[in-house]
């Protein structure tokens, strides 16, 4: 449950399975935090509704018939959505899972899991977190191009240290149990490398990482 006073996260669910849908809502809205503010099947309608909604971050399937998930993140971007999306899917492609990550997903979770991560999963996403599965994480790395444009800023062995924690979705204060550092000591860091990405959140971050930095992680 989350903690009195804690801001209230507003959730978009897309998902072309209605007892899914129905039965996430349930579940979601028990949590004092978590409030579900649109359900819907198609990435069509969901996107039609979008604007009108208050939506801090949209749990996505990636199959929804004849639409995919990227249909979505795509047309939200473009039409100026600023929330943040979470894939919660059954079973995702490692390709898919790239591309997904490239245009800016947040997070990609597996359905299988229990209850609890999700719940964790979408507040460490509200706060600024990226959280993937860590099988998708080798073909991020494999599959992802350096970017040609630009000279990649030097970064220092803590700064590489805190980077590939930070791709493992891991918290500042995980990170600072890893390294033996205080979690002042990580977040202070963890601004640095920031930075020197020339980012604002760990989503940007992740990008920019796997784009101009692989080699060196």
């Amino acid at each position: 449950m989350g903690e009195p006073g804690t801001k209230t996260i507003h959730l978009m669910i897309v998902d072309d399975h209605a007892m899914f849908r129905e039965g996430l809502t349930r579940i979601l809205e028990r949590e004092s935090d978590l409030t579900i503010v649109g359900e819907y099947a198609s990435a069509t309608d969901a996107l039609s509704s979008l604007r009108g909604l208050d939506v801090d971050i949209v749990l996505l399937d990636v199959d929804l018939a004849s639409e995919r998930a990227m249909d979505f993140v795509i047309a939200a971007r473009r039409e100026g959505f600023e929330g943040k999306v979470l894939i919660v899917t059954a079973g995702i492609s490692d390709q898919e899972a790239v591309q997904l990550v490239q245009a800016g997903v947040a997070g990609i979770l597996h359905k299988q899991n229990p209850t609890e991560v999700l719940c964790n999963t979408i507040r460490q996403i509200a706060s600024g977190e990226v959280c993937l599965e860590k099988q998708y994480l080798g073909p991020l790395f494999r599959s992802v191009a350096r970017s040609p444009s630009g000279r990649p800023a030097k970064l220092t062995e803590r700064d590489k240290a805190v980077l590939r924690f930070t791709l493992q979705g891991l918290t500042n204060r995980e990170i600072a149990q890893q390294l033996g550092l205080s979690e002042a000591a990580v977040k202070a860091s963890v601004r640095t490398v920031f930075a020197k990405l020339n980012v604002r959140t760990r989503a940007q971050a992740v990008k920019v990482a796997l784009e101009q930095y692989r080699d060196q992680l």
